[in-house]
């Protein structure tokens, strides 16, 4: 019997826990981090059972690496979505330059 070791990504939502196996894309929830986890065991283990080896092959990702980044979302995501970038400095002026603002808006900043 082969044996494999598989990932579990959690994040928090609303007032429980989703969980994700990324190597077969199955995902499960529960109230509780340890509740979340158990009940993703259960799905992995119930699809290895019930699927066909065709199936997990295809589904199968060998290597799966998770990292963590920092990022600014709530700028990055305004400036993408077009949002007033003068808005924004005020909020932060140290963030955004001039030069944001004019390729931003296809022109010389005012």
């Amino acid at each position: 019997m082969k044996t494999n070791a598989f990932t579990a990504v959690l994040e928090r939502e609303g007032d429980g826990f989703v969980a994700l196996c990324p190597e077969l894309d199955v995902a499960s929830q529960g109230g509780s981090v340890e509740e979340a986890v158990s009940n993703l065991r259960e799905a992995v283990e119930l699809f290895l059972e019930c699927a066909s080896p065709q199936e997990i092959e295809e589904r199968l990702h060998s290597e799966v690496f998770v990292t963590r980044r920092e990022h600014s979302i709530f700028e990055d995501s305004m400036i993408r979505k077009g949002s007033s970038l003068s808005y924004l400095r005020k909020l932060r002026p140290e963030r955004i330059s001039n030069t944001q603002i004019s390729n931003h808006r296809g022109r010389r900043p005012h």
